[in-house]
């Protein structure tokens, strides 16, 4: 049976199958690149800072190490096409830095109280850069 490409379905859902066929769908080049999960993660950030107050940031508390890890986001960063890069400090001030695969991203988001106290708090999700500083990575 030909395939018209007019009645290909453009996402995942459900299909009827008629008899022996099998479901086709289109393929989008782009999908699930680190760059697209970092794109959704700044926006997510940027939902959760319009709740927080002029005496907090935004700090992430890791999930899946099995121990207390919290810190202070300062920056989000990828490199194409499945490693997402996380830049903070320990609430300790420690510089930390978490590179983990896109399929394992597991964080709980939180309010911290700010690191400098004389300084406006620091908004990840409402500075997002305006064009990428090199094909493939950004950081923001």
């Amino acid at each position: 049976m030909a395939v018209n490409k007019s009645n290909l379905p453009t996402s995942p859902q459900v299909v009827e199958l008629q008899d022996n066929e099998l479901p086709v769908f289109e393929v989008q080049p782009d999908q699930n690149l680190a760059s697209d999960f970092h794109k959704r993660l700044i926006q997510m950030i940027a939902e959760f800072e319009l709740a927080l107050d002029e005496q907090h940031e935004v700090g992430m508390r890791l999930v899946s190490f099995g121990q207390n890890v919290t810190l202070r986001v300062d920056g989000i960063g990828y490199y194409n096409p499945s490693l997402i890069r996380f830049f903070g400090t320990t609430e300790a001030g420690a510089p930390v830095e978490l590179i983990q695969h896109v399929s394992q991203i597991s964080f709980l988001l939180m309010a911290v109280k700010k690191a400098d106290p004389a300084n406006p708090p620091k908004r990840i999700g409402f500075n997002p850069p305006e064009v990428e500083k090199e094909a493939g990575k950004e950081d923001v």
